[in-house]
């Protein structure tokens, strides 16, 4: 049962991690952390198990040239120089982009998802015209950074990036190329020192990988990504940690993962997932034929078809069918656990705390915010730097946590117009949410299941904080009852198919390699 009562304890210090809006050309200033010496270095990272690649080996980059060689000297004196001429901007940048630069790219792609999410508005003779990648200018722009859509960025961002460190991995250990200033000791280097080999570059790595997904996903923010991209890569240089041939390798390794991860995301289903209105419309008929009801959209003007009727059929991560994690149905209206739960509905709405109050306006993740997907994203990196994990073992928390993120969002949606089932303005006459209502189908909840994934995946990698992490999935849920906008069997439910899918996941990551 969603809990009554929840443990505050952290709650005050994630108000610090809410993004304000803001031009994109400044850096983003989500949250302050220290640069910090790495935990571990994973020298066996090398090893693990990828999601996208079947083997390193299949991405080769060449031999280093050796520390001694004229080549590798010129480059030295190459980054001596720049190093020793940087203006105030370059040293924030080397600040900014820290030894663990997944953390400030994940950073950016909340932003732009808040800077998108936007429902298109209805042209003036009251129809709707949806974005197009097509046509990304518009109007309307695209994307539509939805709570579903920015699952899947989230997802194919943190997968790749952590692949391509994978390969990185496997290579730094191989050829064993040390930093440069274990080269050259007049170099001192603007992060902690480390013994993690130098070639191929992570940063440079991580750098192309972003910065290609992102593109795909933004594709109007093709100069911004650009100038980041550019501006994180000289900062490798001017840090101390990489000459350009370490840089240049990374950069093909990124390339290569880049071209998998557009290739799955080319035939995953997404295409379609905004489905047209007589497909719409037969989705809704059949959910009548077999239950006697369907949602209905209650906006004015009224959309046409619901939130991608269809992200129930995109290909999942870890989840072999959707079918698996598909819950039985929600129970029929004038049964007695229907009215019980309209009973508290009612009784909230006419009783509504301010605490009550202001835990449905912290979680709403509506329009020009991050999304449900963000808020866990937000968490997992408080507990990253925390935990003091070096770049290989960020990206493996993220691209779990964002795979089952993703999962779980395909099988809310295919419960959510599978059954079709009203929303409670739909079926309590007169009643009224504190938040508005979304425009798709109330069960289950996308809070609770976005909420109770995510919370599965980092209560494995940081089991010391997982009642923390389960008490605010927890809370997510309540809130959508708080705002009117759910029963409480669509946040129950919700909680229980998202910790199943959460956990193929983390049985995934339980047979990777990684310790």
């Amino acid at each position: 049962m969603i809990m009554k009562n929840f443990n505050k304890a952290y709650l005050s210090l994630f108000f610090l991690l809410i993004i304000t809006s803001g031009c994109l050309e400044e850096t983003p200033n989500f949250y302050e952390f220290s640069d910090y010496e790495f935990e571990n270095l994973d020298e066996n990272g090398g090893l693990w198990q990828t999601i996208l690649v079947n083997n390193p080996t299949e991405i080769s980059i060449s031999q280093p040239e050796g520390t001694n060689s004229s080549s590798y000297q010129s480059e030295l004196t190459v980054l001596k120089q720049q190093m020793s001429v940087l203006s105030a901007a370059e040293k924030q940048a080397v600040q900014y982009w820290s030894s663990n630069p997944i953390l400030r790219w994940n950073e950016i792609a909340l932003e732009l998802a808040a800077k998108y999410n936007l429902i298109p508005g209805p042209n003036a003779d009251g129809t709707y015209t949806l974005p197009n990648p097509a046509s990304p200018v518009g109007p309307p722009p695209f994307p539509f950074a939805h709570p579903p859509y920015t699952s899947r960025m989230l997802a194919y961002l943190s997968v790749a990036q952590f692949d391509a460190l994978v390969v990185a991995w496997h290579y730094k250990f191989q050829y064993n190329r040390p930093a440069p200033y274990h080269v050259d000791n007049e170099i001192k280097p603007a992060y902690a020192p480390s013994q993690l080999p130098s070639y191929p570059s992570d940063g440079a790595t991580v750098a192309l990988v972003s910065k290609e997904i992102l593109t795909a996903m933004f594709p109007l923010e093709v100069q911004f990504l650009e100038k980041k991209y550019q501006e994180h890569i000289a900062s490798l240089v001017h840090a101390g940690i990489n000459v350009p041939s370490d840089i240049e390798a990374g950069v093909s390794i990124g390339s290569e993962v880049v071209k998998l991860a557009k290739q799955r995301a080319s035939t995953d289903g997404m295409a379609r997932a905004q489905a047209p209105k007589p497909v719409s419309d037969s989705i809704a008929n059949a959910a009548f034929q077999r239950f006697g009801w369907k949602w209905q959209n209650t906006e004015t003007p009224q959309r046409p078809v619901g939130l991608t009727p269809l992200f129930g059929q995109v290909k999942m991560w870890h989840v072999p069918t959707v079918e698996e994690v598909r819950p039985g149905p929600p129970p029929a209206p004038g049964s007695p656990q229907f009215e019980a739960d309209t009973r508290e509905l009612k009784q909230f709405a006419a009783h509504m705390t301010l605490e009550q109050r202001r835990i449905a306006n912290w979680w709403e993740d509506g329009l020009s915010s991050y999304t449900p997907p963000g808020h866990w994203n937000k968490f997992a990196k408080l507990s990253i730097v925390k935990n003091k994990l070096n770049p290989l073992r960020t990206a493996r928390v993220f691209a779990y946590m964002n795979t089952a993120i993703m999962d779980a969002g395909v099988a809310c949606w295919d419960a959510k117009f599978y059954y079709h089932y009203p929303r409670p303005v739909e079926t309590i006459p007169g009643f009224k949410t504190i938040l508005g209502t979304p425009n798709f189908p109330a069960y289950t909840s996308g809070h609770s299941t976005f909420s109770a994934a995510g919370a599965e995946v980092l209560s494995y990698f940081f089991p010391s904080d997982a009642a923390q992490f389960r008490a605010w999935a927890e809370e997510a849920a309540i809130s959508r009852i708080y705002g009117g906008i759910h029963y409480r069997f669509d946040a129950e439910v919700g909680i229980t198919q998202g910790k199943n899918v959460g956990t193929y996941a983390v049985n995934r990551a339980k047979s990777d390699g990684a310790l």
